[in-house]
C-alpha cells in the first residue's frame, strides 16, 4: 500500500478534530504525525461526538504499537497500515473500533493551476513499502532542492521540477534497455534553445578581448566554425559552446594581468603606494536643539548634550539653567498631548521640580525623549545595558541590484512614523536587514550592508547570522561592543513554494540570546495573487510550525512563544481588496483608514487566523506595492501573464510585526517607508524598536554565605477551557529558565463537558506544584516568566501553550491571571487562575530600570513630590469583552466568555 488516504502527516490537533467532526459518524478516524514524539503518530478516533487520541509508539526494532493502560498486552505491527487494519476489528481496547477512514482534503488549486500543498503527489504511508516510482521522484526533488541556493527563473525551476515528477517514462525505458533518455534529451535541447543565441552574443564579446592582449593563441569558437549565430538545438553544439566560454573567462584575467604587468616593466612606471585610511572613529552626537513653549505662550530654548550630560534651559529674558542628567528625575510623555512632555528634577534641599514643555509637534517631543533616554544610558555606569535599539527593515528588491545609497532606508525617513532629523543617525544597536527577490551574491550583500552603515554612523557593524534561501535573505548585525553579549545563534528556513519544496516563496529565520533576553527574528516571502490570502494564511502555519528556532526544549511550544520578544517581517503579499480606482482616489486623498479597513491581512487577523495577539506600528504611509520602476508617483496595477491580464492593485504587502512576552519593555519608535529607493516596484519598509533587555543577574549574597531561603510559586487554582471534542484528561507541565527543571502537575481535578465542543477542566492547589525557583531575588524574579502546556494523559499531545509573568504576582496575597492559549498559531482557549510568588525577607531589594524612567500620563495630572524607589509593575492587563458576546452566565460557566475571537 503506497498511500493512505487516512493519514493527514503533520496537520494539528484542531485540525484533526474539524475533519472528523465533519464526518460525524462514530467510528470515523485518522492518522497524524505525533507532536510530543519524533517518529510517532497520533490515532484520532470519533465516538459520541467527542474524539479520542491514542500515540502509536515505535520500539527499538521499529515495531509499531498503540499506547495503552497498564495491563492489557500491547500488540506490535511491522506497518502502520497492518496496525490500521487490526484495530477495524471490536474488542482490541479502543473505545470504538475503526469503521470510517477520513480521507485528506483534496488541496485547493491556485490561478497558476500549481496544487497548494501537494503538486498532486500522493502521501505516501509510514511503514508501507514504498513504490520505487513515487519514491524516485520525492528523492530527486529533494536532490533538487538541496543543490540549488540562488533565485533562478521560476519557470525553469518549474520544468526541472516538472520532468523529475514525469521521469518515469525515461525509467520505463531504461527498464526496456533503452538507455538513450530521449525524454531528458528533448526536454532539456527545448528549455536550452534560448541559451545559443546568448552564448554566441558572449563568445563574440569575449574572443574580441581575448585578441587584444594574445592574438595567436585565442581560441576560435565552434559556432564559428558551424555558421556562428545559430538557433540549433542541438546539445552536443551548445556544450561545446560553453565549454569554449568556460575556457575563455579562466584565461582572460591571466592573460590582461600579464600584459599590464609586461606594460609596467617595460616602461619602467613605478606604482603609487596606497596608504591604508583609517578606521573612522564613531561620530559623536552633535549638540541639539528644540524650540519649545513654557506655559501658555512664553517661548524657550532646549539644548541637549548627549556627551556632557545636560539639559540646558533658555527662556526668553533670563539666564540659562543647566540641569544634569543625574538631576532628572522622570521623563513624563502625555497621551492626551501628543506634544507635551513633563521633566521631573531634584532641587538641593527641596523637593522636586516639575516643568512642562509643549514642542512643535510629537516627532520632535520624540527626538527629545529619545536623545535622553540615550544620555541616561550613557552616563549611567552600567556595566550591562537594560536597554537596546533594534533596527528592522524589510524590502522586496524584485531582482534588482540595490542603488548606490540606501541612507533613507537605514536612518528611518520617508514617509508615515519617521525618524526626526537629530535622532535619524543615532545608530541602533541591532540591525536586522530581510530581503525578498535579492539577486545579489550572499556575501555581496552582506558588505554591501556593512560599508552602506559605516559610511552613515562611521561603526564596523559585526555579523551575527546570514540566513538564506534562494532570494530571501536575512541579515543580522550589531554593534561590535555588543558580540560577546550574543549567544546561542540558531538559523532555519522553512520552504512554502510549490509543493512545499521549492523555495521561492517561503521563510528565513534566526534566533539568539543577548545576554538573557531570548530574540527571534522570521523574514518571509508568502503566496502572491489578490485571491490566495487562503494560501498565505496557510503559508503562515506551515512557518510558524517548521521553523526550527530558539531553545530545542522548548520546542514543543508554539514558536511565537519560544522568544522574549519576536519579530515577523516579509512580503507578506496580502493586498486591499477595493476596486482599483477607489484604492487610487483612497491613496491620494491620503484616507488610508477606509483602505485598512479592506485590508486583507487585517482582516485575518481579526478572524483570528493569522499573527494571533502581535502587534503592528500605525500604518501612517501609501501601500508600498506595486509602483512604477523609477518612480514612486505612479502604481503599475495591471501585469500581461501568459494566462491572461492579471491586476495587481496597490498594497501594503510589506509588514513588520512583532509579539513579546507580558510585561516586558518593546516600544515602536518608527514605522515606514522610503520615498526615494525606486530600483523596485516594492518600496522598502523600517521599523525601530526600543527593547528592555536583562543581563546574568548576580546576587548580592554568594550562595553558601548564610542559609539559603527559597522563593516559591505557589498556586490556589488553575481553570482552564479548551476547544475541543476530546474528553481527555490532562496535566500542565511548567518551563521557565528560573527552574532547575521542567515541572509537572497532576490530573486535572474537575471536567466538564456539557457544551458540544468546549471541555472545561479544573486544578486544585493540591493537585499543583510549588515551583522554587534557583534563585530568590525580587530583582531577578520580576524579569522571569513561566510556560504552561496542557497536555492529554493519554496523548501527552499539547492542547494550547501559554506564558504568564512572575512580577505581577509577587507579593504575599495571591493574585488572578488570565490568559489565552495558542497552539500552532491558532487560539485553543483560555486559562485562568491564583498564583502568588513568595520572596524572602532580605531579597526584596530591587531598582528602577532605565525604561521605566520614562512615563506616560493620560491626563494633566501632579507627578507624586517624590518618584517611588521601588516603582510597582504595572496592572495586569485583563482583556475587554467583545461587544458581540451576550453577557456571560454568573460564574465560570459560558465557555464563549473564554473563548476569545477578534479581540484586541
Amino acid at each position: 500500500m503506497a498511500a493512505a488516504g487516512w493519514y493527514h502527516r503533520d496537520i494539528s490537533q484542531v485540525v484533526a478534530e474539524e475533519l472528523l467532526a465533519k464526518a460525524g459518524r462514530d467510528g470515523s478516524f485518522l492518522v497524524r504525525d505525533s507532536e510530543s514524539v519524533k517518529g510517532a503518530y497520533a490515532l484520532c478516533l470519533l465516538f459520541q461526538r467527542h474524539v479520542y487520541t491514542y500515540r502509536i509508539l515505535p520500539d527499538d526494532e521499529g515495531l509499531l504499537s498503540v499506547q495503552t493502560i497498564q495491563g492489557i498486552q500491547a500488540k506490535c505491527f511491522h506497518t502502520l497500515p497492518d496496525l490500521i487494519s487490526a484495530y477495524q476489528h471490536p474488542n482490541n481496547g479502543l473505545v470504538t473500533p475503526l469503521l470510517h477512514p477520513v480521507q485528506r482534503p483534496r488541496p485547493d488549486e491556485d490561478s497558476d493551476g500549481e496544487d497548494a500543498r501537494g503538486w498532486g503527489h500522493t502521501v505516501p504511508c509510514p511503514g508501507a513499502p514504498p513504490s520505487s516510482r513515487t519514491h524516485i521522484p520525492q528523492q530527486l526533488h529533494q536532490r533538487l532542492q538541496e543543490q540549488v541556493h540562488s533565485s533562478p527563473a521560476s519557470d525553469f525551476m518549474g520544468f526541472m521540477a516538472e520532468y523529475l515528477t514525469h521521469h518515469v517514462q525515461d525509467l520505463e525505458a531504461l527498464c526496456h534497455g533503452h538507455p538513450q533518455l530521449r525524454h531528458l534529451s528533448t526536454a532539456l535541447a527545448t528549455a536550452c534553445r534560448a541559451l545559443h543565441s546568448e552564448i554566441d552574443f558572449t563568445l563574440a564579446g569575449l574572443e574580441t578581448l581575448a585578441r587584444v592582449f594574445d592574438p595567436p593563441v585565442s581560441p576560435r569558437s565552434p559556432a564559428r566554425e558551424q555558421g556562428f549565430l545559430s538557433s540549433d538545438p542541438d546539445l552536443e553544439l551548445l556544450l561545446n559552446k560553453i565549454s569554449t566560454v568556460n575556457h575563455l573567462l579562466s584565461s582572460l584575467e591571466k592573460k590582461v594581468l600579464k600584459s599590464l604587468q609586461e606594460t609596467v616593466t617595460r616602461h619602467n612606471l613605478a606604482l603609487p603606494s596606497v596608504a591604508v585610511a583609517p578606521q573612522p572613529a564613531a561620530r559623536p552626537l552633535a549638540v541639539q536643539n528644540f524650540e519649545v513653549k513654557v506655559g501658555r505662550s512664553q517661548r524657550a530654548a532646549l539644548m541637549v548634550d548627549v556627551e556632557l550630560g545636560t539639559v540646558t534651559v533658555t527662556k526668553s529674558g533670563s539666564s540659562e539653567e543647566v540641569i544634569p542628567q543625574d538631576k532628572i528625575l522622570q521623563l513624563i510623555k502625555y497621551q492626551s498631548v501628543q506634544s507635551k512632555v513633563r521633566l521631573v528634577c531634584a532641587r538641593e534641599n527641596q523637593k522636586s521640580l516639575s516643568r512642562d514643555f509643549i514642542f512643535p509637534n510629537a516627532r520632535k517631543r520624540e527626538a527629545f525623549c529619545q536623545l535622553l533616554q540615550l544620555m541616561k544610558i550613557q552616563h549611567s555606569n552600567l556595566d550591562e545595558p537594560e536597554i537596546i535599539s533594534v533596527y528592522v527593515g524589510t524590502w522586496n528588491m524584485g531582482s534588482t541590484p540595490p542603488p548606490r545609497s540606501l541612507a533613507s532606508w537605514l536612518t528611518s525617513r520617508g514617509l508615515g512614523r519617521t525618524q526626526d532629523e537629530t535622532t535619524a543617525c543615532i545608530p541602533h544597536d541591532i540591525y536586522v536587514i530581510g530581503t525578498q527577490e535579492n539577486s545579489l551574491g550572499d556575501r555581496e550583500w552582506v558588505e554591501f550592508l556593512r560599508a552602506s552603515l559605516k559610511s552613515l554612523v562611521a561603526i564596523d557593524y559585526r555579523v551575527v547570522a546570514l540566513q538564506c534561501l534562494w532570494s530571501i535573505k536575512m541579515v543580522v548585525l550589531v554593534k561590535p561592543e555588543h558580540q560577546r553579549r550574543i549567544s546561542h545563534v540558531h538559523t532555519s528556513s522553512v520552504k512554502t513554494g510549490i509543493a512545499n519544496t521549492l523555495g521561492n516563496k517561503g521563510a528565513v529565520g534566526v534566533s539568539f540570546l543577548f545576554n538573557g533576553t531570548s530574540f527571534g527574528f522570521v523574514n518571509c516571502h508568502l503566496a502572491s495573487g489578490s485571491e490566495k490570502t487562503h494560501r498565505r494564511n496557510q503559508n503562515y502555519s506551515d512557518i510558524l510550525h517548521s521553523l526550527a528556532l530558539g531553545d530545542k526544549r522548548l520546542g514543543g511550544f508554539d514558536l511565537t512563544l519560544r522568544f522574549t520578544h519576536l519579530f515577523w517581517f516579509g512580503d507578506l503579499n496580502y493586498r486591499l481588496d477595493m476596486d482599483v480606482q477607489d484604492i487610487l482616489t483612497h491613496i491620494v486623498k491620503k484616507e488610508f483608514q477606509a483602505l485598512l479597513a479592506v485590508d486583507q491581512l487585517s482582516l485575518e487577523r481579526e478572524k483570528n487566523k493569522v499573527f494571533l495577539r502581535f502587534s503592528e506600528g500605525d500604518i501612517s504611509f501609501p501601500p508600498t506595492y506595486r509602483y512604477e520602476r523609477g518612480t514612486r508617483d505612479t502604481y503599475v496595477w495591471q501585469k500581461s501573464k501568459p494566462t491572461g491580464m492579471r491586476i495587481n492593485v496597490p498594497s501594503w504587502c510589506d509588514r513588520i510585526l512583532w509579539k513579546s512576552h507580558p510585561e516586558t519593555h518593546v516600544v515602536c519608535n518608527s514605522y515606514g517607508c522610503t520615498d526615494d529607493i525606486v530600483t523596485s516596484d516594492h518600496s522598502p519598509v523600517f521599523a525601530t524598536f526600543e527593547v528592555g533587555v536583562t543581563s546574568q543577574f548576580v546576587p548580592k549574597e554568594a550562595p553558601g554565605s548564610s542559609p539559603e531561603a527559597l522563593a516559591c510559586i505557589e498556586w490556589e487554582s488553575i481553570e482552564v477551557i479548551l476547544k475541543t471534542t476530546s474528553r481527555s484528561k490532562c496535566y500542565i507541565e511548567f518551563h521557565s529558565y528560573c527552574l532547575e527543571e521542567m515541572q509537572r502537575s497532576g490530573e486535572n481535578t474537575f471536567q466538564n463537558c456539557d457544551i458540544p465542543g468546549f471541555l472545561k477542566l479544573g486544578w486544585s492547589s493540591k493537585h499543583l506544584p510549588v515551583l522554587n525557583p534557583i534563585l530568590p531575588d525580587l530583582e531577578y524574579l520580576g524579569d522571569q516568566h513561566l510556560l504552561l502546556s496542557i497536555k492529554g494523559v493519554e496523548s501527552c499531545e499539547s492542547y494550547g501553550e501559554c506564558c504568564l509573568a512572575l512580577r505581577s504576582a509577587i507579593g504575599t496575597t495571591a493574585q488572578q491571571f488570565e490568559t489565552f492559549l495558542f497552539h500552532r498559531g491558532e487560539e485553543t482557549g483560555s486559562v485562568r487562575g491564583w498564583m502568588r510568588v513568595r520572596v524572602p525577607r532580605g531579597r526584596c531589594g530591587t531598582r528602577e530600570r532605565l525604561y521605566e524612567w520614562i512615563s506616560f500620563e493620560e491626563e494633566d495630572a501632579e507627578p507624586a513630590a517624590e518618584p517611588p524607589t521601588c516603582p510597582k509593575p504595572p496592572p495586569q492587563r485583563l482583556r475587554s469583552r467583545p461587544r458581540s458576546l451576550p453577557e456571560p452566565a454568573t460564574g465560570y460557566t459560558n465557555p464563549a466568555y473564554f473563548i476569545f475571537e477578534g479581540v484586541p
